[in-house]
């Protein structure tokens, strides 16, 4: 009976665990990865050092665990990676992935070795396994703080962080080969790398393109997309590790290809994996708190501020600067991406390795890597969105997410239902806008369904649902949402062909000589790019409007506030100056009634 009772307490504690963490992701929104802390110390508290007094050592447990964890988040972190954002920024990355990391443990070595008493292999080992940014800190902290980072930047971090995991479990297992059997060539370490990448590109690439045909051809029930998606990407974790190449990679390969291109139940399947990565996660932190010894701590506490001083100070930043020299970063985002370093659970999972196999002195890589966590998460971890704002590198988001509701339609995969709550101030209601590639399908209203043409007009409270193309659902969002006051821009700063985005169409084609659509003329250039724009409008965002191009200048409050005219190239060549005059003459004279009113 006493062992049955062990089993419930068990039970007990691991679902009120589960419970915890799913109520913690909402403190997680406010403060950021931080609040992993909390685990790692219920963990700490939980352990032989702690009240709860439970011995635990199992570091096979734990490096299981850790595996699944992070082959997950890596998962995770591809499949919502998308190709556009990733193509500029490749190269950089997968510098700052590779020489960056051997850089970072290189700079980072000697003070290991000074301070802790270590070879030079060891210090290196030390350097090794503190070397490489953590994916989940990083998608997590950038996402929690509000941040809308400017485009490279944070495609270079995100690819980084999801790409830099497999190099450092290579160069820390090669080190800890080296310093059990003695000796390794430098032919043989090379030779292993490149078989890793190879063939963990090669299984990632063709698992990911199984998984999105058996999504797409075979009719699963019901609600069994989302785990057969995930435990497929744990297979073909698994299987690139049995055949000796980098499970990570490969994973993260399989999540980009997946995340790319049309699948079924494609947004659900981000849902399940965002709650499965946190819960994982979570357990994550708690298993590595548990074999944290704090009586052990002491003796190692003050090198490994020392080492982790280095590392956020000294390493990281050269490491960055010296792999982005090439390309055309400045020295503010330099800086910022420095400081994203963020170490997190990647860092005590590779400490776990040397204690694995039985290392000595492998409790204090593991002890070095616990203080290092701590100081970033904490330092780094609180001051990004600071960090962000000083640089001038990202702006806060001041959009309230939509809710919204997806539904996917059997039989094809070229629309699915998409539901939205509709606010007072949203720009649906607003302004009736809506893009022209979306269809409204049904309202919902005092629990009555309704046709569009029953319940029009639709009203603040109710529920509307559309038809749209999956791919450009998540531009659907800023029509729901409420808007943020527009800025008048400066009158003085617009030039011969820039206008307010307030300006109606009728008055702009009376103005050019253009044709613009009758049920369009009273439409401004604002509301002309919400319509036919497939996703939110940012500055440099091109539609063509008759004979001219329209350019966004300038965004305000998620609407386009300043447009660019592009003229036809022979028209502007060969109009008379005196024309050009009239034009701007009329269009300032425009502008000016518009900003009087």
């Amino acid at each position: 009976m006493t062992s049955l009772d062990t089993v419930s307490i068990a039970i007990f504690l691991g679902a009120a665990l589960v419970m915890v963490g799913i109520l913690s992701s909402l403190l997680a929104l406010r403060f950021g990865a931080p609040l992993l802390l909390v685990f790692l110390f219920i963990g700490i508290l939980a352990g032989d050092s702690g009240p709860g007094g439970l011995n635990f050592n199992d570091v096979h447990a734990t490096y299981l665990v850790g595996s699944v964890a992070l082959a997950l988040i890596l998962f995770d972190g591809g499949l919502k990676t998308r190709f556009q954002s990733i193509r500029t920024v490749l190269a950089p990355s997968m510098l700052l992935a590779t020489a960056g990391v051997l850089v970072t443990a290189l700079l980072t070595a000697p003070i290991a070795k000074v301070a802790l008493d270590l070879n030079w292999t060891e210090a290196l080992l030390a350097g090794a396994v503190v070397a490489s940014t953590d994916a989940a800190a990083v998608f997590l902290l950038v996402h929690a703080q509000g941040l809308r980072l400017r485009p490279r930047v944070g495609a270079t971090l995100e690819v980084e962080s999801g790409t830099n995991d497999p190099f450092a479990v290579f160069l820390t297992l090669m080190l800890v080969e080296l310093i059990s059997l003695g000796s390794s060539s430098a032919t043989h370490v090379l030779a292993e790398f490149f078989q890793e990448a190879v063939l963990g590109l090669m299984i990632g690439v063709v698992g990911g393109w199984i998984v999105i045909v058996a999504l797409n051809r075979v009719e699963l029930p019901q609600g069994l997309h989302a785990p057969f998606v995930t435990t497929a990407a744990l297979v073909i974790f698994g299987l690139a590790e049995i055949t000796n190449a980098s499970g990570f990679l490969a994973v993260y390969l399989a999540g980009i290809m997946i995340g790319n291109r049309p699948t079924r139940a494609h947004n659900s399947v981000l849902t399940f994996l965002d709650a499965a990565t946190w819960l994982a996660q979570i357990v994550m932190f708690v298993l590595l708190g548990l074999l944290v010894s704090p009586q052990r701590l002491g003796d190692s506490v003050l090198p490994a501020i020392a080492i982790a001083l280095t590392l956020m100070l000294v390493a990281r930043p050269v490491a960055v600067f010296l792999c982005l020299a090439p390309f055309s970063f400045n020295w503010r985002e330099k800086v910022f991406i420095a400081w994203v370093g963020l170490r997190g659970a990647v860092a005590i999972f590779l400490a776990s390795i040397p204690m694995l196999v039985g290392l000595s002195k492998a409790y204090l890589y593991f002890d070095v890597a616990f203080v290092v966590v701590i100081i970033s998460l904490l330092l780094q971890g609180w001051t990004l969105g600071a960090a962000a704002r000083r640089l001038n590198v990202a702006l806060p988001r001041t959009e309230q997410r939509a809710r919204r509701v997806e539904l996917d339609l059997p039989g094809q995969l070229e629309q699915q239902l998409v539901g939205y709550p509709v606010r007072p101030k949203s720009l649906f209601l607003k302004r009736g806008l809506l893009p022209s590639w979306s269809r409204p399908t049904l309202v919902i209203r005092d629990e009555k369904i309704l046709s569009p043409a029953e319940a029009d007009p639709v009203a603040a409270g109710d529920y509307l649902y559309l038809l749209a193309p999956p791919e450009k659902a998540d531009a659907l969002d800023r029509f729901f949402t409420d808007m943020q006051p527009s800025v008048l821009p400066d009158p003085h700063l617009l030039g011969d062909f820039v206008v307010s985005g307030e300006i109606v169409l009728g008055d702009l084609a009376e103005i050019y000589g253009i044709t613009v659509r009758e049920d369009e003329s009273n439409l401004t250039l604002a509301d002309y790019f919400d319509i036919h724009l497939d996703r939110a409008p940012k500055v440099g965002a091109t539609l063509p409007l008759d004979s001219l191009i329209l350019v966004a200048r300038s965004i305000s409050g998620g609407r386009v506030n300043v447009v660019g005219l592009r003229l036809p190239e022979d028209e502007e060549t060969a109009q008379p100056r005196s024309r050009l005059a009239t034009v701007k003459g009329r269009l300032s004279r425009l502008w000016s009634s518009l900003a009087g009113i």
